[in-house]
């Protein structure tokens, strides 16, 4: 068993070839838990599946698992644990009955117990205690942002993208685990390197992993004892862009007397795969696009819009943007762009995008009261095939001046929400403004409904124009007194 310094120096060759890697040997394994907490020892993980996807841009897991209480006393708390530069990546996750998904998610959250641990934890809680020795199925899903490693760094323009994912064949649980395996699933059957484990750590004596196409199996494995991890890691081939979002803002105006919804986007988007060894190669680029080969650049992206979207634009830091195309009919709505240059590893770009809808369609009014209740996505964004991440998501909704009385509900999990008032031309007090901010979140959550519930009363309504009609009459008013007055020297005053 080779140290694992030695396979970190192996990783970060930038000219490494499958002749010399050292990725098929096992790394050591080693305890994650702190000293200074261990979950209280009451759960066995009776079975565990674990699937990791790699299809995108981001590794999404999905565990399996059934948990057997092993107390005297009904238990509601499960800890999983997760090391701490990781834990800060992870996101969407959701917790939910394996066996009855109509349920609903269950709550979970990240406790801290020492700032300085390398192991923090997700508490889940389970809807009602579990009595002893009974067991329960839960599913677990999550993405890791930012977990994707190019190597070697640096390719040719025209070269294959190969990316390394580091993970434990074990899954790293706060209790002992007395059956599980992990499933790999990869892009391709480009796969050059990966750590193979010794056959005695496997319970049915096999090759470890066992491989079928673009799939891997880790496993199984007998009894595991908490807190075990056995890091192993996987190149494969992923000639596509690793788009990377590291701020999303999107900001949805609401006129009820235009009737409109109008909403805006601005993305500040980077390319994280390999960077090019040479100069950008105008020339090879061009002639490239004969043949359309499969490429790690970003050429264009799709955003699927909501039917009866109009009015749509696209402009950068420079100004608008004219290689988009916007169609929408009674079926779909699609507004395709393209960056004014092909997005390879390590280049940036930032730009928005926006278009109008009729609010109609997504606002209804309360049947007593003066409440209203607006439904819209929280956020909606690039549709690709290779998938997009995002590391800040700030969700802006306004409202119309004089709504009072806000209230939302979502399913995206939250860091902070405020209301405050976003000044326009005409506003007096300002128009009210619901901002949420949520952190790493991918694809697969957009079109996740928003609903804000809030109070507009007529009065509310007319303010605006009464405030316009006050101030013209002000105005023409003045004037006319103004013009009235008598402003010669030796004058009498006013006109009669």
């Amino acid at each position: 068993m080779k140290s694992i310094s030695l396979a970190l120096l192996t990783l970060l060759s930038p000219v490494l070839s499958a002749a010399d890697s050292n990725l098929t040997q096992p790394l050591t394994s080693r305890t994650i838990l702190p000293s200074t907490f261990k979950p209280p020892q009451v759960w066995k993980n009776v079975n565990l599946v674990r699937n990791i996807n790699l299809d995108k841009s981001h590794p999404k897991e999905q565990i399996n698992l059934i948990i057997e209480n092993t107390d005297v006393k009904p238990q509601d708390e499960y800890f999983l644990p997760f090391e701490a530069g990781l834990i800060e990546r992870v996101g969407g996750l959701e917790v939910r009955d394996k066996k009855d998904p109509e349920k609903g998610v269950f709550e979970a959250q990240i406790v801290e117990y020492d700032t300085y641990s390398p192991t923090q934890f997700y508490r889940i809680r389970l809807p009602a205690p579990l009595k002893p020795s009974t067991q329960q199925t839960l599913s677990i899903s999550y993405s890791v942002l930012s977990a994707l490693t190019p190597l070697p760094t640096a390719i040719a323009q025209d070269a294959k993208q190969y990316l390394v994912y580091t993970f434990s064949a074990y899954l790293p649980s706060a209790y002992t685990t007395l059956k599980q395996k992990t499933k790999l699933k990869l892009p391709s059957t480009d796969v050059p390197e990966y750590t193979i484990l010794p056959k005695e750590s496997n319970a049915d004596g096999k090759e470890d992993p066992q491989r079928s196409g673009s799939t891997f199996e880790y496993g199984p494995y007998g009894s595991i004892p908490a807190g075990t991890v056995e890091p192993v890691k996987v190149r494969y081939e992923f000639t596509k862009p690793v788009l990377h979002v590291s701020l999303l803002e999107r900001d949805l105006e609401v006129s009820h007397w235009g009737g409109n919804l109008a909403t805006e986007e601005r993305y500040w988007l980077q390319n994280t795969g390999a960077n090019l060894t040479n100069h950008f190669s105008r020339l090879t680029w061009a002639t490239s696009q004969y043949y359309n080969p499969t490429t790690t650049a970003l050429r264009e992206l799709r955003l699927p819009l909501k039917v009866g979207s109009a009015n749509a634009y696209f402009t950068d830091d420079i100004g608008n943007v004219s290689t988009s195309r916007f169609r929408s009919s009674s079926r779909e709505a699609m507004l395709e762009i393209k960056p004014r240059y092909p997005l390879f590893g390590g280049w940036k770009y930032s730009f928005r995008v926006g278009w109008n809808n009729e609010l109609r369609r997504s606002l209804r009014k309360m049947a007593t009261g003066e409440g209203y209740v607006l439904k819209v996505p929280f956020m909606e964004g690039p549709k690709q095939v290779e998938g997009v991440e995002y590391e800040r998501v700030v969700v802006r909704v306004i409202l119309p001046e004089g709504a009072t009385d806000i209230q939302f509900s979502t399913p995206t999990p939250l860091i902070s929400s405020t209301i405050s008032h976003h000044r326009t031309f005409m506003d007096t007090l300002g128009r009210t403004s619901l901002t949420l901010t949520a952190m790493n979140l991918v694809d697969d959550m957009r079109d996740r409904e928003l609903i804000v519930k809030y109070t507009y009363s007529p009065l509310a309504m007319f303010r605006k124009p009464l405030t316009v009609a006050a101030g013209m009459f002000v105005v023409f008013g003045t004037a006319w007194v103004v013009g009235r007055m008598d402003v010669r020297i030796g004058g009498k005053g006013v006109v009669a």
